[in-house]
């Protein structure tokens, strides 16, 4: 005579099934809990980031005619006002990054969305840092506020905010670097070019009797006009450990150090044309106009380089290995 179980071994068959089956549903319903609260709590924190954003660029829009009011009628409460408004656009901008890097778990500047952030946020520092040293003179603050504005706009309304995890190419101590020291090198350029464009556009067309209501008085110019210059010698050797690095950076990624890809190219554009810049910064028949020329002919090669090249590789279906 058999025992039970092996007469009959359907009913524990029947058993470990179910027990088998409801423990798989209790997995999946825990890892949908998880993954929704996940996204309930990257929903929460874009929707705050995203409002903490247009405030930012409130206050830039509000510094950016503030800045602009003091060009029309130059007062010292104007511009201290536009200085404070500044500030507090620039802070608040940094909470965000902040914010996001705690977030993301990694550096914010991998998707373009980002990059603008970035970009706007290191503009608006370095000219702040940079602005105290004009004392009076606010003249450069209105085109820095635009710059900064127009990349946070584009960036909220033109860019995806979602985090995203690290591709492995961007996975590389050549790629922190890289993009730390370009942006701090695009940042001095930015207020370089603001500086020569405000010297160009106030000493080059103003009579000398109108300049003193700015505290542009020869000397006072001439002070602030060389300071463009000093932003692009300090903001030229960055550019150039830039590219190293991200030579470097894409012999680890891609294998190989330079390949005359479109942002590549535009890069070396960029250094060229600062290096001749400051050539001509050393020759006496050079330093007026065709200097400052060849100053902001610089900024547009570098707008090309982190913006255009990428319209321009979509536009015409370039391949880069840097269109994002």
């Amino acid at each position: 005579m058999q025992p039970a179980a092996i007469r009959n071994p359907r009913p524990t068959h029947k058993k470990q099934a179910s027990r088998s089956f409801m423990l798989q549903n209790r997995n999946k319903l825990a890892m949908n809990t998880a993954v929704q609260t996940l996204l309930q709590r990257d929903s929460l924190f874009l929707v705050i980031e995203l409002r903490a954003l247009w405030v930012s660029i409130a206050l830039q829009m509000l510094a950016a005619m503030a800045y602009l009011r003091w060009l029309i009628s130059p007062r010292d409460k104007t511009g201290r006002s536009a200085r404070r408004l500044l500030f507090t656009a620039t802070l608040i901008l940094s909470l965000i990054i902040l914010c996001r890097t705690v977030q993301a778990g990694r550096p914010p500047y991998q998707t373009l969305y980002e990059s603008l952030l970035w970009f706007s946020w290191s503009a608006l520092l370095a000219y702040l840092v940079v602005e105290r040293s004009f004392e009076s003179i606010h003249a450069a603050g209105f085109p820095v506020a635009v710059i900064a504005a127009a990349a946070c706009l584009y960036a909220v309304l033109g860019r995806d905010p979602a985090l995203e995890p690290l591709p492995p190419a961007l996975q590389s101590q050549w790629f922190l670097w890289h993009v730390i020291i370009a942006f701090i090198s695009y940042a001095v350029f930015v207020v370089a070019f603001a500086v020569e464009l405000a010297h160009v556009s106030l000493v080059g067309l103003l009579p000398y009797r109108i300049l003193k209501r700015y505290r542009m008085e020869s000397e006072a110019a001439a002070r602030f006009h060389r300071s463009a210059h000093r932003l692009v010698l300090f903001g030229f050797p960055l550019l150039t450990f830039g590219i190293v690095t991200g030579a470097a950076w894409a012999e680890q990624a891609w294998g190989r150090y330079w390949s005359w890809d479109p942002k590549e190219t535009w890069s070396l554009i960029t250094w060229t044309v600062y290096a001749l810049y400051l050539h001509a910064m050393t020759m006496g028949r050079w330093r007026g106009g065709r200097a400052s020329a060849l100053n902001i002919l610089g900024f547009v090669c570098m707008v090309m380089t982190f913006l255009g090249v990428n319209w321009i590789s979509r536009l015409l279906g370039i391949p880069s290995l840097h269109a994002y």
